[in-house]
């Protein structure tokens, strides 16, 4: 059935207990929020301000505090000077600044400091050129990442835990419940010499935190000793968990099928995995990390915002073990072998921004390190006036977007109401757009919303959310699955939802995708896939066509499902096309779009997924 945007009559479709079918309806969101007994709140739980020794170089001097006014809908001031302001405040957010180096960069810029007086101080005060900020920045990596042959002369505890403190009382003084939360948190940065990516986001439930971060200083580049950290923290009643993030970047390393000494994974590494690490970071500046071409060669969407890279190098990154589709494919089959799946965890999406205020919209981009990055020029979207040729100072920020976001679904704005929401993965990520998506399922759901006053109430008693998992009762029918996606008003409209479905036959995992609604119609029950939408972008003025839809939802069943096979279901929902940030740079600078580089954008959103066990 055709769509249109403002219709708001409720339109209800018999749902065919035999075949899966489409139930769209464009009911407004004030009826989505007033039957849910939960609400969607966005945030970014991955910030960096002046503390973090990258950040500081690349020219940022603003602190959380700043970026907790930005969050709540303030105008900053990125260090090249260009204005920076959300066209909504946030939910919720969490600075979290390197525990390695913490807070050591800004005294090494006080020349009368006592770290002030290390040659590599010198060389960052007298750093005055994107290029002087890189050499910098490429002399401290080698510390920062621990493959040096000498004793660390810079690193000064007392000064970490100064900064410590002062993040700690930032969040206190900007935790606002009811109206703004704050969290508690810090980046651990571990990872190979080659920059292979083992980045891990920790995150406090409460204000008992530790007197000092546990940093890659500590754990050797290992992050199974970062888990044994924050398990002995619980002893102490100090709740956290960590989110692995950009494992696009990890070259394999993030969702290996061994542990990092390479011994076979266990039930007990399994588990100590997944009870501190609920939740990935799918989407960031730094690319996207839901699947790859390579890995999902019958996926048309998967070739989205890759970057090939391992983190700050031109080393290509392996996809396999790098990617959560992959992980989850790895997940299900260490579930049939071993009884127990350290990949069982739900998505987020956040910025990595370094500016200490993220990037959301392609419409105004200010990328991710401040001054080496800030005009169109730096970031290689247009030729250099001077040369007429892109400059290549870091081809991988061509690669880089303006993403992403948090999406929860919470009883509340509050710490203990968002962090649970974490915990039982009740979660979404997007792209940067706040489209609100639910995901539902569970054995006869459709027979029991089929008159239900208030559907979404129903589907809480009735079923389990993202995140959650069905176990088969000794029937064969397949689960029912509601799926329900609104647009966010100040972005495109919205052309599909698909759900991406990997399961395990004959001792091997497989994967497909299935549109489930369309703003166009049906899908195709032989394909799974949209009618055309007609939708186009004119790159001369990023004008876009008309239509698409304001809400899309459904009641599916899976045509394939088999009571034996264990699977995973989650939802992806696409907007229609628009212009990505390199070429919005190209037109407001008069050139046309750098060829190899994608000119339009998909922005999206992921839920965390539904696991079904035999």
């Amino acid at each position: 059935m055709p769509t249109l945007l403002g219709y708001t009559q409720h339109v209800k479709h018999a749902f065919n207990m035999l075949l899966p079918t489409l139930l769209i309806t464009l009911w407004g969101p004030t009826t989505f929020a007033a039957e849910a007994p939960r609400s969607a709140y966005f945030g970014d739980l991955h910030v960096h301000t002046t503390y973090s020794f990258d950040a500081f170089i690349f020219g940022t001097r603003a602190g959380p505090d700043d970026a907790y006014r930005f969050a709540k809908g303030e105008t900053l001031t990125h260090p090249a000077g260009i204005p920076m302001a959300l066209k909504k405040p946030l939910d919720f957010l969490a600075v979290t600044d390197h525990a390695t180096y913490l807070g050591m960069f800004p005294e090494m810029f006080d020349a009368e400091s006592r770290v002030g007086q290390h040659p590599l101080s010198s060389a960052l005060r007298e750093a005055a050129t994107p290029a002087d900020r890189n050499k910098v920045f490429q002399q401290i990596i080698p510390r920062e990442r621990g493959y040096i042959d000498f004793e660390d002369d810079l690193l000064d505890l007392d000064v970490v835990r100064s900064a410590w403190q002062e993040i700690i009382a930032a969040a206190q003084r900007h935790n606002d419940p009811g109206s703004f939360t704050t969290f508690i948190g810090y980046e651990f940065t571990a990872g190979g010499q080659r920059g292979q990516n083992l980045h891990r986001n920790v995150i406090f439930e409460g204000a008992t935190v530790p007197q000092i971060p546990f940093s890659r200083l500590d754990a050797e580049n290992n992050p199974e000793k970062l888990w044994a950290w924050m398990d002995e923290l619980r002893t102490d009643g100090i709740e956290s968990l960590a989110i692995p993030h950009n494992s696009n970047g990890s070259d394999g390393w993030m969702f290996e099928a061994t542990t990092r000494a390479g011994t076979p994974i266990d039930i007990d590494y399994a588990e100590q995995r997944l009870r501190n690490e609920p939740l990935v970071e799918v989407t960031q500046v730094k690319g996207t990390s839901d699947t790859h071409p390579l890995l999902s060669p019958n996926d048309e969407w998967a070739d989205f915002e890759i970057m090939n890279y391992t983190i700050g190098t031109s080393f290509l990154s392996q996809p396999q073990g790098g990617y959560v589709r992959d992980a989850y494919r790895r997940g299900l089959q260490l579930a049939e072998n071993l009884g127990a799946n350290p990949y069982k965890f739900g998505l987020i999406g956040s910025s990595d921004t370094h500016n200490v205020a993220g990037s959301f919209r392609e419409d105004d981009y200010w990328s991710k390190t401040g001054m080496l990055d800030a005009s169109p020029e730096l970031r290689g979207s247009v030729p250099q006036a001077a040369t007429g040729e892109y400059a290549e100072p870091a081809p991988v920020r061509r690669f880089w977007g303006a993403s992403g976001l948090a999406g929860v679904w919470a009883e509340a704005n509050t710490r203990k109401a968002i962090y649970a929401a974490f915990r039982r993965k009740e979660t979404f990520a997007t792209t940067g757009s706040r489209i609100k998506l639910r995901f539902f399922g569970g054995f006869g759901l459709a027979d029991k919303l089929a008159d239900a006053k208030h559907e979404v109430s129903e589907a809480y008693a009735a079923g389990v959310t993202m995140g959650g998992e069905l176990t088969a009762t000794g029937q064969s029918d397949a689960p029912d699955f509601l799926v329900w996606a609104i647009r966010d008003s100040l972005a495109a409209p919205l052309e599909r939802l698909q759900i991406v479905k990997g399961w395990v036959a004959d001792g091997e995992t497989q994967e497909r995708i299935y549109d489930v609604a369309c703003e166009t119609g049906e899908p195709d029950k032989v394909s799974h896939r949209c009618p055309p939408s007609g939708a186009g972008v004119d790159l001369a003025t990023c004008a876009v066509n008309p239509g698409g839809a304001a809400e899309l939802k459904t009641l599916w069943r899976d045509p394939d499902f088999n009571s034996e096979q264990r699977a995973f279901y989650y939802v992806r929902v696409l907007e229609r096309p628009t212009c990505r940030w390199s070429t919005w740079d190209a037109i407001r600078s008069g050139y046309k779009p750098r060829p190899d580089l994608q000119a339009t954008i998909q922005e999206r959103a992921w839920s965390s997924p539904i696991w079904y066990a035999p």
